[in-house]
């Protein structure tokens, strides 16, 4: 069911590489601190699948940054469906770029680099850029302006309420048949 909502195939050792992850966020992840405490019984519904909604608005690009990663959502579940996809993750706590490169090793993925940083200092362009509950559409869009190739596709989720919408955004409802409350997702492709 989740790989036709996603709308591209997900082969058995990429569910088992998942399992792995989700795992690592039980056992050190919530531990560590990097998500609440209470978020281990919503892993799937809130965390993951949540976090692989997004690759419904990217056609497998060659860059993708993951800004405000935090342990690596959405970022390294895009990785391992996205295995050709080359993934920097970016958060400016060090800590949690720490936590970020154990799962790394953990899932032995190849096409994932991690960066410490403001978002305010980054260089480079990519393809697409997404973010999670970490920026806000107004900042996303600036950072998107300075960094995102023409024709590369933002994407931002967050803990909204009701249905967002910002001007040159289309929103998408992610479903909540699959998760565990109303999710949207917002996409904006640069000229």
């Amino acid at each position: 069911m989740l790989a036709g909502r996603l709308g591209r195939p997900i082969d058995q050792g990429q569910v088992d590489r998942l399992e792995r992850f989700r795992q690592w966020l039980i056992e050190e992840a919530i531990p560590a601190g990097g998500i609440g405490p209470n978020e281990g019984r919503r892993l799937d519904s809130r965390h993951l699948i949540d976090s692989l909604m997004f690759s419904r608005c990217l056609d497998d690009p060659a860059r993708v940054w993951d800004l405000g990663s935090g342990v690596g959502l959405p970022g390294i579940p895009l990785a391992v469906i996205m295995p050709a996809t080359r993934f920097l993750l970016v958060d400016r706590s060090e800590r949690r770029v720490d936590l970020m490169k154990r799962a790394i090793r953990v899932l032995s993925l190849d096409n994932v680099i991690t960066e410490t940083a403001d978002i305010n200092h980054l260089e480079g362009v990519a393809d697409a850029i997404v973010s999670r509950a970490s920026l806000p559409v107004v900042e996303l869009a600036g950072v998107a302006d300075r960094h995102l190739e023409s024709g590369g596709v933002a994407v931002v989720g967050g803990s909204w309420s009701t249905e967002p919408h910002s001007p040159g955004w289309r929103t998408l409802d992610v479903g909540s048949d699959v998760l565990d409350r109303p999710v949207w997702i917002l996409m904006m492709r640069r000229a």
